[in-house]
């Protein structure tokens, strides 16, 4: 079809005003992400807070403008198949020298899915697959550094690659940080291997800024053998400076770093692409859908995780079924078994003992994006118009579908398309695993797990969150053996709750007659209650009352309360407190003190 001289002048322009938005985005978010080293070295913990709430935003924000703009320049909605068509191939000769460009071809389909009819939502109109490759962008300066021990020595590479980050604030004791790092590696690899020709250190340009951390990844390679590390770096509690927390030295170690359950990375990264295939070097079982969601980058992460689903239901075969457990008042749950992720949607009509309403629930959902999630809240994804084959639903599915959600679904030819839907990782319900290890007599999981429940509860607090209903249903057992909360329709912030004790009855009637005696508001917690729906199997009740029994006083709860109204982050650690290097090499240090001594 030929193009008139005006409309080829409108199918630029088109292309050009997607490009300049996309870029305005990038620009702001990656500001925001520069200025996370000054927030780390500053010590600005609440700065930190606010910079990850509102960078989520960022991405919502320029494609509304730019979809505003297309309104306002073009008359969007009046545009014919034909100059999309164009405007998309100009738009991908803009992208061949473009430093993001999987990332501008999601921004592209954002704002047309924003303006047109999911009809036309097909590889002629938007990017179904990426159409410039990613795997050869290089970056000024490179994104990682060299470092190499056989020249210098190495002690001083590791001495370098702490120094190379230019951080304004000393470490406290540079030299101990370096001889720890290299006990550990020593206890980890058990001897030292022959260092082969290649033997290099290679460290990611930018370092990693979340909370009150900050991580340097990296990996050294001798030979045919690559060892990734990720190296914590903290202030002291009492001078401020620098100190190396410890050294991950396990792939799947550093793998729960960035795990969905926690709040996402800020990175300087001018290609982003080049940041995700390093990491899939150290870390090959993460998806690279969760790499780009980590770092901050969850529109690019939704993208690659639905092209990830399409390529499995093509190469599979079994079919979409109601998730096990217990059914929730407010979420429909289905699961593919074949696939580890759970799929939910919010029923049209909630369980009578439900006081919350749709937007509520969404806006519950949203606010978990925003905080702190401490590795006990699950993260979503979440996706409007999704759109599945009818084939691979089972009969119930779909009865129940249509029962409890039928405002959310529309049959389009052979699909079945869900106009909102969340998407999380699977994980075994809590009350399951807690009800298998019983039958099976198996304490020592109980034990465990109870355990966990607890400590994610107390984390959680500290975070300013309240889980609101503390079912055991309601959270879930990782493959890592953690215990992640998942349900969010009742979360409310720390703050926003009045924890109280139960007033002693007026008198011996009253309180035997079952009646409430003591007037209760909306934002009334009586945390003695917890025992009464929680603590019903005496196995599981004396696990509990050994561990956490103050989380059934108030007082607890009023003492974190108080923490977070003064301003007070305390520090969360992605890894067990047994790697810290002051708690392994603390004794040591003692005991050579002591030998000194009677020397």
């Amino acid at each position: 079809m030929e193009v008139s001289v005006s409309q080829s002048v409108v199918v630029r322009d088109i292309a050009q005003a997607l490009i300049e938005g996309f870029d305005k985005h990038y620009r702001l978010f990656r500001a925001r992400s520069v200025q996370a080293k000054a927030r780390f070295e500053e010590a600005d913990w609440t700065a930190v807070q606010r910079a990850v709430m509102e960078r989520i935003q960022f991405y919502d924000d320029r494609v509304m403008e730019t979809v505003e703009r297309l309104h306002r320049e073009f008359n969007a909605t009046a545009l014919d198949d034909d100059v999309w068509r164009q405007a998309k191939l100009l738009y991908i000769g803009l992208l061949i020298d473009h430093k993001q460009p999987e990332l501008a071809e999601t921004f592209f389909n954002s704002v047309f899915c924003k303006i047109l009819h999911r009809t036309y939502f097909h590889n002629d109109s938007i990017f179904v697959r990426p159409a410039v490759s990613t795997e050869y962008i290089e970056s000024e300066p490179p994104f990682y550094r060299s470092y190499y021990p056989n020249e210098a020595g190495f002690g001083d590479v590791i001495r370098q690659v702490l120094k190379g980050f230019s951080w304004q604030r000393p470490f406290e004791d540079i030299e101990r940080d370096v001889e720890y790092i290299g006990k550990a590696i020593r206890k980890h690899l058990g001897e030292w291997p022959e260092q082969e020709y290649n033997f290099q250190v290679q460290v990611l340009q930018s370092a990693f800024y979340r909370n009150k951390a900050a991580y340097i990844i990296g990996k050294a390679i001798n030979g045919g053998i690559e060892y990734p590390f990720a190296l914590p770096i903290l202030h002291t509690p009492d001078s401020g400076k620098l100190v190396v927390d410890t050294i991950l030295l396990d792939a799947w170690r550093i793998s729960m770093l960035f795990s969905l359950s926690r709040a996402y990375f800020m990175v300087d990264m001018d290609v982003p692409s080049t940041y995700v295939q390093f990491l899939r070097s150290i870390m090959p079982s993460k998806p690279r859908s969760e790499l780009y969601t980590m770092l901050g980058l969850g529109k690019q992460g939704k993208t690659m995780f639905f092209r990830d689903l399409m390529l499995h239901l093509h190469h599979s075969r079994d079919q979409f079924v109601i998730a096990p457990g217990i059914r929730g008042l407010v979420m429909l749950v289905f699961t593919l078994p074949s696939y580890p992720y759970v799929f939910k949607l919010i029923k049209d009509v909630f369980g009578v003992s439900k006081d919350v309403d749709h937007e509520t629930v969404r806006r519950k959902y949203q606010l978990v994006k925003q905080v702190d999630r401490v590795g006990r809240m699950a993260d979503t994804l979440e996706f409007s118009y999704a759109a599945l084959p009818r084939a691979r639903f089972s009969q119930g599915l779909i009865e129940e579908l249509y029962e409890q959600v039928p405002s959310l679904i529309e049959e389009d030819g052979d699909d079945i398309v869900i106009k909102h839907l969340y998407i999380e990782r699977r994980m075994e319900p809590l009350n399951i695993y807690l009800e298998k290890a019983e039958r099976e007599d198996r304490q020592d999981r109980i034990d465990h797990v109870v355990s966990e429940y607890g400590n994610a509860i107390r984390e959680l607090a500290i975070a300013n969150i309240f889980p609101g209903d503390m079912l055991w249903k309601n959270f879930g057992v990782t493959r890592f053996g953690r215990v992640v909360f998942y349900d969010y329709d009742e979360i409310e912030y720390m703050t926003d709750c009045k924890f109280r004790k139960i007033p002693p009855a007026p008198n011996p009637e009253m309180e035997m007659s079952g009646e409430v005696w003591y007037s209760v508001s909306r934002t009334d917690i009586f945390p003695e209650e917890f025992a009464t729906f929680l603590l019903t199997s005496p196995r599981i009740r004396a696990t509990f009352m050994q561990h956490h029994a103050d989380l059934l006083d108030a007082g607890f709860w009023q003492v974190a309360q108080d923490e977070i109204r003064h301003g007070i982050v305390r520090d969360f650690y992605p890894y067990p407190e047994s790697l810290r290097f002051q708690n392994i090499f603390a004794k040591t240090s003692i005991d050579n003190l002591h030998e000194a001594g009677d020397a």
